[in-house]
């Protein structure tokens, strides 16, 4: 089948159902088939909080976050214009604190590939490993406080059930 003909096909079986078009087959929120955004195989959890590729399921979980969100919260063009600087600086740190995972796992590969174990580089990969993750829990509150400031209450009551219902993920 066509990829592109997946998000019709889908909406024919399923429906619009918030369930989302994206990377791997699930069931539909109330009839049992389905596509669903999740992350691919290689994104598995590394620690963070994240999957180390970062491609498969974008910043904030889902394949196309800006154009989800506008449509989801219904956003003006001022909370859009706003929305791309959020997006675009969180997926600068995220980008970032894969460059330092990719680091400290080359430390910790260094650290064990000698006769003897060098323990002061594998503490320095844990190190910016935690450095790493502590930058990005940072960043990910001051996006959330940003974005509770530029929605509505109403908008941001859905951000909130998105949230909760695990359609996005932060």
């Amino acid at each position: 089948m066509y990829p592109g003909f997946i998000p019709h096909w889908k909406r024919g079986r399923c429906g619009d159902r918030g369930v989302a078009v994206g990377i791997g087959f699930a069931e539909c929120a109330d009839q049992g088939r389905g596509w669903e955004f999740h992350a691919a195989p290689e994104d598995a959890e590394d620690g963070f909080g994240f999957g180390s590729a970062f491609g498969g399921g974008g910043g904030f979980g889902v394949r196309r976050p800006l154009r989800f969100l506008v449509y989801k919260l219904q956003l003006e063009e001022a909370q859009v214009a706003e929305l791309v600087r959020i997006l675009d600086e969180i997926k600068t740190e995220r980008a970032q604190a894969a460059v330092d995972h990719r680091r400290a796992i080359s430390s910790f590969a260094d650290a064990i590939e000698g006769e003897v174990f060098d323990e002061p580089k594998a503490k320095a990969g844990a190190s910016l490993r935690l450095q790493s993750a502590e930058r990005l829990q940072a960043a990910v509150v001051a996006t959330l406080g940003r974005l509770h400031k530029l929605l509505d209450p109403q908008q941001r009551s859905r951000l909130a059930y998105l949230i909760h219902t695990a359609t996005l993920s932060i």
